[in-house]
């Protein structure tokens, strides 16, 4: 018997100061049976420092989802999909190969993909040359130590406050208060 995947419901309510973006997001996470709690709140994570995005790049007509993630590794991680079905912006955790991230530049206005674990720099010293090539694509390195810090305060009901100033993203809730900086590689 197949193992079914755990949901979870979180409010995150983001304030993003450097791009003048404040709203309220109710979201539902499916874990997969093998993802991480650290993987999931990488999502989360990723969703926080994009959010602006709906504005900025879809001009509020557009909507932020979760895909169907490890259960379906052509399906992004999360996903703008404007009011016309475009995918306006593609985000992907962890390691992903080239192809599938080139496949997911054809399918999209923006592909942003977060490696998050310990071994990101080795990854991204083996793929670097072969992601030059992909305009559409950014990749911001997630601190491990912020990350795996992050693991620790899933719960099946969570409400975050994300603040974004000087790149710096705050994440506040019952768990605690965490800080991620990210580092743009591409």
């Amino acid at each position: 018997m197949a193992l079914k995947s755990t949901i979870f419901k979180a409010t995150l309510q983001v304030a993003d100061i450097d791009h003048g973006y404040y709203a309220d997001h109710a979201v539902t996470l499916a874990r997969h049976p093998s993802e991480t709690d650290e993987r999931l709140m990488v999502r989360l994570v990723a969703l926080a420092l994009q959010a602006h995005r709906v504005q900025t790049l879809a001009g509020g007509d557009a909507n932020w989802s979760f895909g169907r993630g490890l259960s379906d590794p052509d399906d992004p991680d999360v996903v703008l999909t404007d009011f016309t079905g475009r995918r306006r912006v593609w985000l992907e955790v962890g390691q992903p190969e080239d192809k599938p991230l080139a496949k997911a530049c054809s399918q999209a206005d923006l592909v942003v993909a977060y490696p998050f674990s310990a071994t990101a720099e080795v990854w991204w010293r083996g793929i670097e040359g072969k992601l030059a090539r992909l305009p559409r694509l950014e990749v911001w390195r997630l601190p491990a130590a912020a990350t795996q810090a992050l693991a620790g305060a899933v719960d099946r009901s969570m409400q975050w406050q994300a603040t974004i100033q000087d790149g710096v993203l705050s994440l506040s809730g019952e768990a605690g208060h965490f800080e991620v900086e990210p580092v743009r590689w591409k």
